[in-house]
């Protein structure tokens, strides 16, 4: 069985971990893949103090395995994430503060309840600085990824930030949809990976069954980073730029985003209700490169045992023949 240093910090069977992407997450999705050996984990940001201890408490009754809350601290609600400290879930996951935001008090806090805590980031000076001030576990997540990312790629980034907060364990994302990306990973050093398109197109993933199939269909070479679904949602986040397929929504307004600040409400409206009604061509469709390598909407269970097996195959069998006496 594929197993490594994080499996015993996070309680889990495999070190696969499910990126908290907000409204793309939900119960029936955390739970399964949390019963399935890896580590759900519930996008909190949005979600009020009462949703979140409906959520945690929906989890708890679906399964006993250990999972996790996230939250973009740059929009962090304080009675949101007090009702998330109260409910104590297993791990606490952080991503996206702000550069003047201290995350000492927000790890503290978790700590205090007992809780792991997890921090994303896309730069080795980001990953640093969730070091020093307590995180538990650092994720690493390249540019492939689908939604809000930096501009470093996870190959030279992993291994960078390994080096840079050793001893602490690493996550790999962005990129990663089978067991070849977390047989690679390990082998750059982090501990485990933490995926979003590859658990989207998924069948307890609570998102349009056009939008997943859409996944399915993508080359990964049709994605394209991005500020323009964040100007139709009239939100800014610090340093990131979003990476969404480039159907007919982008290319409507790419080189026309000062027109598109000007009609933002109306076109905001327009977007949802595409994504609503699975307008995959109308709708802001945030997913990663990796959406190349997949080719089938699967139970979770599937994703995560495939991946697991798959991973453990190359390093106990193709691996070992390239090394010589």
């Amino acid at each position: 069985m594929l197993h490594t240093p994080v499996c015993d910090l996070l309680g889990i069977t495999y070190p696969i971990v499910l990126g908290g992407m907000g409204s793309a997450t939900s119960v029936p999705l955390v739970a399964a893949v949390s019963q399935a050996g890896g580590l759900g984990t519930l996008g909190a940001t949005g979600r009020s103090a009462a949703q979140i201890s409906e959520a945690i408490a929906g989890i708890r009754a679906a399964t006993d395995k250990p999972f996790g809350v996230n939250y973009l601290l740059f929009r962090i609600e304080e009675e949101s994430f007090a009702a998330a400290l109260a409910a104590r879930p297993p791990v606490m996951a952080f991503a996206w503060a702000r550069q003047d935001q201290d995350l000492r008090p927000y790890f503290q806090r978790a700590h205090d309840a007992g809780l792991r805590v997890m921090y994303m980031a896309g730069e080795v000076p980001e990953a640093e600085r969730a070091a020093v001030a307590g995180a538990d576990v650092i994720v690493a997540q390249g540019t492939e990824g689908g939604g809000h990312v930096g501009w470093m790629a996870s190959m030279p980034l992993v291994p960078m930030v390994v080096s840079a907060v050793a001893p602490l364990p690493v996550l790999a994302a962005g990129g990663i949809a089978d067991g070849r990306g977390l047989a690679a990973a390990l082998a750059l050093g982090a501990d485990g990976v933490l995926l979003g398109t590859r658990l989207l197109a998924t069948e307890e993933a609570p998102i349009h069954p056009q939008y997943k199939e859409a996944i399915v269909r993508s080359s990964g070479h049709d994605t394209v980073l991005t500020e323009i679904p964040d100007i139709a949602a009239q939100q800014v986040w610090p340093g990131a730029m979003a990476r969404a397929l480039r159907n007919g929504f982008i290319e409507r307004w790419a080189g026309q985003e000062w027109r598109l600040r000007q009609q933002a409400d109306e076109v905001g409206t327009e977007i949802q209700r595409a994504r609503q009604e699975g307008d995959v061509d109308n709708a802001s469709l945030l997913i990663g490169q990796d959406a190349g390598l997949i080719d089938a909407v699967l139970p979770v269970h599937s994703v995560i045992e495939q991946m697991a097996a798959q991973a453990s195959e190359i390093i106990t069998t193709r691996l070992p023949r390239f090394v010589t006496e």
